[in-house]
């Protein structure tokens, strides 16, 4: 059986085994949610004979859902045993999709991270053949890594673009109208599969293994080769109506006639994004402005991140005031959203968060000058704590909170 089964509530039982199946699952609910745990407080909390709890928790330890930490200290009398949900019981796998990479990660029950590979070589293509490898490459990972396929409860797959997380459609990659894609990931991996649009996940992995505290209420920008946002409000994940709420790069904000990727002119991503930082560099380059950065012309990828290295590692002039004047722009029009939105916390992720204080103090400098006041000085500004792991944690962490914590907290 695996934790899954042991949780879910719709699974058949027996009349006599119904109770004492209600009581191994409430043990491990309250393991999974609340920590660890001695026998006599689980018998409290349970309201449940400290020989019944004791004889279930043996059952558990048996099975391999629950471990024995060892004896705790106490005052005196007999040292009682610690029990704790078993790490190994259950995996969660987050995959992020880039143009040219894609990361992996499997994380365990208890958060940790034993198998990772970020920036793995893989180039998205809208094809049969490209999906075809994807899955591959993902089931070559499972395969290399030391879990058991069983034991993996469920797959959360990161795309940019538009994705309806709801119904499993990927609108940018992979469309097909005719079926969900989860359902034809799912097939190829014989796992649950979940779709989430990248900048969601990121933001959710920030909440909750990254940067925020006890905030409830973020903004999270994903500053990359483009720009979105993910929103978490009262501490959950905020989809909009049609599930593609945080498309703030696709604004017409700018009256430059340039054309976004996405097809309309003058939209924010058109001045302030990775892809305009190329642009803006070529200019400046053929306007005869010097730097110590030369272009590699086979992959814009490659372009975008010579320039932010250029400006961290180099401290190449040119770099570092195109990223800052890209910056102070971005804090101008984030300070709408404070306006509007008024979070607890606004994190700035993505490929600009490496530049550290090149791109967060014009932010700042910007949200102080444009924002409200009362409405700025209730806010943190802060930088991601995951980086380049934030889309990997948060999948994981996104097909946890959908396939598990449904089912602890029934």
């Amino acid at each position: 059986m695996s934790l899954k089964d042991l949780l879910d509530n719709s699974k058949d039982k027996s009349l006599s085994g119904q109770k004492w199946h209600m009581l191994r699952q409430s043990i491990t609910k309250r393991l999974l949610s609340g920590g660890n745990s001695t026998i006599a407080e689980l018998s409290t909390e349970l309201q449940s004979s400290v020989p019944t709890v004791t004889k279930a928790v043996n059952e558990l330890l048996t099975e391999g859902y629950v471990v024995d930490m060892g004896k705790i200290t106490n005052s005196g009398g007999r040292r009682p045993s610690l029990y704790s949900i078993n790490p190994t019981c259950a995996y969660f796998l987050g995959v992020e999709v880039g143009i040219s990479s894609m990361s992996i990660g499997l994380q365990n029950i208890k958060n940790e991270l034993v198998s990772v590979e970020l920036g793995a070589s893989f180039i998205l293509e809208n094809t049969q053949k490209s999906l075809l490898k994807f899955c591959e490459l993902i089931n070559s990972f499972i395969e290399d890594s030391s879990v058991d396929k069983k034991l993996i409860v469920g797959v959360c797959i990161n795309f940019s673009g538009r994705i309806n997380s709801m119904e499993g459609f990927s609108y940018n990659y992979f469309f097909s109208e005719n079926r969900p894609l989860n359902e034809i990931i799912s097939e190829q991996l014989d796992l649950p599969v979940h779709l989430e649009n990248d900048t969601r996940a990121m933001a959710f992995g920030e909440y909750c293994e990254g940067v925020v505290d006890d905030e409830q209420n973020i903004i999270f920008v994903n500053y990359s080769w483009g720009v979105a946002i993910g929103m978490i409000t009262d501490g959950k994940l905020y989809y909009g109506k049609s599930g593609y709420s945080g498309e703030f790069g696709h604004s017409t904000i700018f009256n430059n006639d340039i054309m976004c990727q996405c097809g309309k002119l003058g939209c924010l991503e058109t001045e302030i994004s990775g892809w305009s930082l190329i642009n803006q560099f070529k200019e400046a380059v053929k306007e005869g402005k010097q730097s110590k950065v030369t272009l590699d012309e086979s992959s814009s990828t490659l372009q975008h991140n010579a320039i932010i290295a250029g400006a961290v590692n180099l401290e190449d002039t040119l770099c570092v005031d195109l990223v800052t004047q890209q910056s102070e722009k971005m804090g101008r029009y984030l300070s709408i959203l404070l306006n509007i939105f008024n979070p607890d916390l606004l994190v700035i992720g993505g490929d600009f968060a490496q530049l550290g204080d090149y791109a967060l103090l014009p932010i700042q400098s910007a949200l102080k000058k444009y924002s409200l006041g009362l409405v700025n000085r209730d806010m943190k500004l802060k930088k991601s704590a995951l980086g380049r792991r934030a889309g990997v944690i948060g999948a994981c962490c996104v097909i946890k909170e959908k396939m598990l914590f449904p089912l602890i907290n029934n």
